[in-house]
């Protein structure tokens, strides 16, 4: 099953954050200035002191097998290469960010995987979110994978 809905770009909002900030949390207080409750995050560059972020693994557990277990912790100095992500929203209007980055370390080493809090900037981290009109970003929690998914829904 594919679920679609169609809109518009209805704004950009460019923002930089400053060393120290916390990448996840800089990014939800951005929507919460601006009102954006759907919304894309279009790309981010920068770079950030250590990285914290999940992938899925096999988990017995679940009913799909599969889900996030410990973060991945990286040290050091870590280059932003590309974040992307979705601004969602649950039925009851709290804001869902659900955001992946790709990530390059001293040695030139590739990771990335799903952000969570705890990702600081180190000097900089460049972002511009595009703000959707017509479509309502949900997500909602799947019983049968155990996560929460991306649900679209025409305005």
């Amino acid at each position: 099953m594919i679920k679609t809905a169609q809109g518009n770009i209805k704004r950009i909002v460019a923002a930089r954050m400053s060393p120290g900030e916390d990448v996840l949390l800089g990014l939800e207080k951005i929507c919460a200035d601006y009102g954006i409750k759907d919304g894309i995050i279009l790309t981010a560059i920068g770079s950030l002191d250590g990285a914290q972020f999940f992938n899925p693994v096999p988990l017995k557990d679940k009913k799909a097998g599969y889900g996030y277990g410990e973060p991945i912790i990286l040290r050091g100095p870590i280059e932003l290469v590309s974040m992307s992500g979705m601004i969602c929203h649950n039925d009851e209007g709290e804001t869902l960010l659900h955001i992946h980055y790709s990530l390059s370390d001293q040695h030139g080493t590739g990771h990335g995987g799903h952000v969570i809090e705890g990702n600081k900037v180190l000097m900089t981290v460049d972002v511009v979110i595009a703000e959707v009109d017509g479509v309502e970003m949900g997500r909602g929690y799947d019983e049968d994978l155990e996560v929460f998914i991306f649900a679209p829904k025409q305005k």
